[in-house]
């Protein structure tokens, strides 16, 4: 469902399939489904971006309400799931950047995205509450990313699958998630 992580072998339902890809690649190549060409987007760029995807959520989420939670097939997510995984997303990567400035070579904990869509029931939630949860998330990472200076991008930090992230390539890994999420919803390429 995502383009982030989840944790090999975890338990979902609510008919979440889990996705297993390793993402990374994107690092390497444009994205054939959402258009985005993460390679050649520029560190001091991503703050920006971030703030204008959560502004394409706020439209989205402004949606009816039922049309949000709406299924389009069964195993792949509502607006409001992907929608609720974004603000997620926007939250944990603010954590693990104040972790790869703060920290030498850390390691990330684990975060189950699947397990925790069922856990948090993101396709029961409120769209307006997660509009402006989304809206603040997505604020406090843009501003923390227009903070990094100097050497600090060529800080690092680890997944425990082995992905390894300077805060550079961390800033484009991290902004293809909520723009390809916002092509899965949309159909709208970058």
């Amino acid at each position: 469902m995502s383009t982030s992580e989840s944790t090999p072998g975890a338990t979902v339902d609510a008919g979440i399939v889990p996705d297993t890809k390793d993402w990374t690649w994107v690092l390497e190549r444009p994205c054939p489904d959402c258009g985005l060409d993460t390679p050649r987007v520029v560190r001091e760029d991503v703050a920006g971006m971030v703030r204008a995807n959560a502004e394409g959520w706020l439209a989205v989420l402004a949606g009816d309400g039922e049309g949000l939670r709406r299924r389009p097939a069964p195993g792949v997510w509502s607006a409001l799931e992907y929608a609720c995984h974004v603000r997620d997303v926007f939250r944990l990567f603010d954590v693990r950047l104040g972790l790869m400035l703060d920290r030498d070579d850390p390691l990330f904990p684990n975060w189950d995205q699947d397990g925790t869509a069922v856990a948090e029931r993101y396709g029961e939630q409120d769209p307006r509450v997660v509009a402006g949860e989304l809206a603040r998330a997505a604020e406090t990472l843009a501003a923390a990313f227009e903070r990094v200076a100097g050497t600090q991008w060529e800080r690092t930090g680890n997944r425990s699958d082995g992905a390894r992230f300077t805060v550079e390539s961390f800033s484009r890994y991290l902004i293809h998630d909520p723009v390809h999420h916002l092509f899965d919803v949309t159909g709208e390429r970058v």
